[in-house]
């Protein structure tokens, strides 16, 4: 997936860390030899207080839409081990429901956590990789944010109940726009950015999914935690340095574009 020693003294920040996909991306990268620093909103420890050795170990609590706390988690990085030279912006919060009664409150917070809190971590770690003059930054993006949702609700309304709504596929098109706009930014710098779009993936999160919905996927299965790992290896690797802006679909044929 990746070449020899790709990974080896590289140092990745991953947010969304605790969760299914983050804990998958950081185990497969540090199997690779990169010292790895998670962040979750749901961790225990704070990355005040974490040393180096901590910080290559245990996650460490983070809200992604405060600016200052990734700032100084960026920063705290830097000092204790190396600048970031790969963020995976995984934290991410999926909301359902239809759009004419969807609270103010609830479209806030998914724009907040999932297009904000990724925008933010990108800022934060450019400093950094425009120093060593390389750098690579991967935002989870979803086949939502192209297709314009997996639901039907034409055919059956309770579909919607149960499939990211428009909060969630306005984000995740943000997430997507935004890529582009800071591969071309970046470009000159050595610092690539890419966005992986997973169609449904089997966390705790999907665990609702229509199976009607579950049968229109082509290759027959949702995907894994690991499809996702293999995408991120791939985008992350040094030799993928004339691969930018591109939002790759993981989502077994689901969408086509």
């Amino acid at each position: 997936m990746s070449g020899a020693q790709d990974f080896v003294g590289r140092v990745a920040l991953i947010t969304g860390g605790n969760g299914v996909i983050g804990s998958a991306v950081a185990a497969a990268l540090r199997a690779e030899g990169a010292t790895v620093v998670t962040a979750d909103g749901a961790a225990a420890g704070s990355w005040q207080e974490a040393d180096a050795a901590s910080l290559a170990v245990q996650a460490v609590r983070l809200d992604v839409t405060d600016r200052q706390a990734i700032d100084g988690l960026v920063q705290r990085i830097a000092q204790r081990l190396a600048p970031v030279d790969l963020l995976v912006n995984v934290a991410g919060v999926v909301s359902f429901g239809d759009a004419e009664t969807l609270a103010e409150a609830e479209w806030d917070r998914v724009i907040d956590i999932n297009l904000k809190g990724s925008f933010l971590a990108c800022q934060a770690v450019i400093p950094g990789m425009k120093r060593l003059k390389f750098g690579r930054i991967l935002n989870i993006g979803s086949v939502v944010g192209k297709n314009a949702g997996n639901a039907r609700p034409w055919i059956d309304v309770a579909e919607q109940q149960r499939a990211g709504n428009v909060a969630y596929g306005v984000s995740k098109a943000g997430v997507h726009v935004m890529t582009g706009f800071l591969a071309k930014e970046l470009a000159a710098h050595g610092i690539t950015v890419n966005a992986i779009a997973p169609g449904p993936i089997a966390t705790p999160m999907t665990t609702d999914f229509p199976a009607q919905l579950r049968s229109l996927i082509p290759v027959g299965r949702m995907g894994t935690a690991r499809d996702i790992v293999r995408a991120a290896l791939f985008l992350g690797a040094r030799d993928a340095g004339f691969i930018t802006g591109e939002v790759l679909d993981v989502n077994g044929g689901m969408f086509c574009d």
